[in-house]
């Protein structure tokens, strides 16, 4: 008897915008990580934001009015290079490595002053070469209310396409605050909270099998960085979920300290390697060399890689860092750099600069040959006109 062919594994393999905040026009392909690079303000976030909007569409609870509410609405999301007021569109391909076009989910929208809230300008999705939905259909003609709402956001619409919904729905984005996860009382949202407001309860929330298995994982990580602490555990205080580590000293037994002892640099770092064991799709996360070491920083890619071995998830990391691009495994084709203009941030590619290679040829690392092409000019005036 045959063994079952898994069915492969999907991911975004494209990714167009159009009048996206920083982004006039942009177009990335994109493989199984992806770095993005680039000076202050220039939209790292907001690409990433990008995919989370999408997310934000298909997520239980979600959906166009609330995507484009929490952003501040259209006026905040429009590229100010806009001329007038053109609507913003997101194309994005799903597939893999031997059919990356598997599904494209193209939408565009804008501010309709009849209905006084944004609408649907087109919605168009495509299994292959095979078109399978296209709107404004008649009954959107005839009731424009319809067009307030996407296909995709609902489940009665999205049937042929559930696949596509439940990919983007998946998208994880994390960019843990360590003063956040040790007072996520002070904090607004405690559900589905990125900045780590909710991250203890998730700990808390996995099986006890699961979690104690990844711990010990990480417990073990984690004494590379930190040489003295040996064991992480779970605890309940009152019904309030706390990490707790047990440091080694000159007591036999040693210390135990929780995430309100713990440093910056561990709890970030304990974060991010229980991020990369969970299951689900793409992972957005942003800067996570903050607080980190320089020696732990420049392993970041190949524990992304080692995630990948056994999830086969997507990464998309923005960072500054020019540790974290000194891996060699970094391909050129896996770095997008984010450049400001006049009309918009354009993304590029290190191929697109005709020295990089040769730079990188000459012994340079990714880091030290890319980075400079997005620093911010005369830089070095900062603290001379700083008066």
């Amino acid at each position: 008897m045959k063994g079952k062919t898994s069915k492969p594994h999907i991911r975004v393999t494209r990714l167009e915008l159009e009048n996206w905040k920083n982004f006039s026009r942009a177009t990335m392909d994109l493989s199984v990580r992806a770095f993005l690079v680039g000076p202050n303000a220039s939209g790292k976030s907001n690409l990433l934001d990008a995919l989370r909007f999408l997310k934000d569409l298909a997520r239980q609870g979600g959906g166009l009015q609330e995507a484009v509410a929490t952003r501040g609405g259209m006026s905040a999301i429009r590229c100010l290079a806009a001329r007038r007021a053109p609507a913003v569109r997101m194309e994005v391909q799903l597939g893999d490595n031997e059919e990356p076009a598997r599904w494209t989910y193209e939408i565009a929208f804008n501010a309709d002053k009849d209905l006084k809230r944004p609408a649907v300008d087109h919605e168009i999705v495509r299994q292959g070469n095979r078109e399978v939905l296209r709107r404004p259909l008649a009954e959107d003609r005839s009731d424009r209310t319809l067009l307030t709402q996407t296909h995709l956001e609902q489940i009665s619409a999205n049937r042929k396409f559930r696949e596509i919904a439940g990919f983007l729905a998946s998208i994880q984005y994390r960019h843990l605050v360590p003063q956040i996860v040790r007072e996520p009382e002070r904090w607004r949202s405690r559900q589905l909270d990125p900045f780590g407001g909710d991250f203890l309860q998730v700990v808390a929330d996995t099986s006890p099998r699961t979690r104690g298995a990844r711990l010990k994982r990480i417990a073990k990580a984690l004494k590379i960085a930190a040489p003295q602490l040996s064991d992480l555990e779970l605890v309940l205080e009152k019904g309030t979920p706390h990490i707790r580590g047990r440091y080694e000293h000159w007591r036999p037994r040693g210390a135990w300290q929780d995430e309100q002892q713990f440093s910056d640099g561990t709890l970030r770092l304990l974060g991010l390697l229980w991020t990369l064991l969970e299951k689900g799709g793409s992972l957005l996360l942003e800067e996570p060399e903050l607080s980190l070491h320089p020696e732990i920083v420049r392993h970041i890619p190949q524990l992304l890689h080692r995630m990948q071995r056994s999830s086969h998830r997507q990464a998309l990391v923005s960072t500054h860092s020019a540790n974290l691009l000194a891996d060699d495994g970094i391909g050129l084709d896996e770095v997008f750099l984010l450049i400001p203009e006049r009309e918009g941030t354009s993304v590029r590619t290190p191929g697109d600069f005709a020295e990089i290679p040769h730079l990188l040829e000459g012994g340079m690392t990714l880091g030290e040959a890319v980075l400079p092409r997005t620093a911010p000019q005369l830089a070095e005036q900062l603290p001379l006109d700083f008066t």
